[in-house]
This record gives structure tokens, sequence and C-alpha cells, in this order.
């Protein structure tokens, strides 16, 4: 592939990423709205035509690395393990 065909393909990439924050953004804009109401209704599920609308408390008990690091910093080097990745980057 050329630079020309690279270069085009980065635009129309740049272009399309525009337009999916642009529709990420009414999305959100819609969800929120709805949220509102369930809020204002204080309601956690409802019912709109065909669709059974959900906006619940959920609870997670998560692993607090930083803080067993802290307390426990040798016990924390044994179990560490490095992991290997890609990221793809245009600047």
């Amino acid at each position: 592939m050329s630079t020309n065909e690279i270069t085009t393909k980065i635009r129309r990439m740049t272009r399309l990423q525009a337009k999916a924050e642009q529709l990420q953004a009414k999305i959100t804009a819609i969800q929120d709205e709805i949220k509102a109401v369930m809020l204002e209704q204080d309601t956690e599920e409802m019912s709109a035509g065909e669709y059974k609308i959900r906006y619940s408390v959920i609870t997670l008990n998560r692993f607090d690395s930083k803080a067993f690091r802290a307390s426990y910093d040798a016990l924390y080097q044994q179990f560490v393990k490095p992991t290997t990745s890609r990221r793809f980057s245009v600047a």
C-alpha cells in the first residue's frame, strides 16, 4: 500500500471517527434524558412499548491492588506478571 493510499485511509478513518463521536454524543444525551425521567419517577425499571428499560444500582467488590501493594509490596511483587500488547495510534 502506498503512502498516498495510507494517507487517504487515515483521512477517511478520522472523518468516520468524528461522525461516531457525534453519534455517541447524541446517544448519550438520549440516555441521560431517559435516566432523568426514571430518577424523577424513582424507578429502576419501566416499560415503553416493546422495550423494557432498566437503570439499576450495581454494587461490585473489586480488589484494591494499590492498597494491597502499599501494605504488602513483597507479596505483590511475587504475583505481578508482565503482559505485552500493541497500541494503534495516529497523530
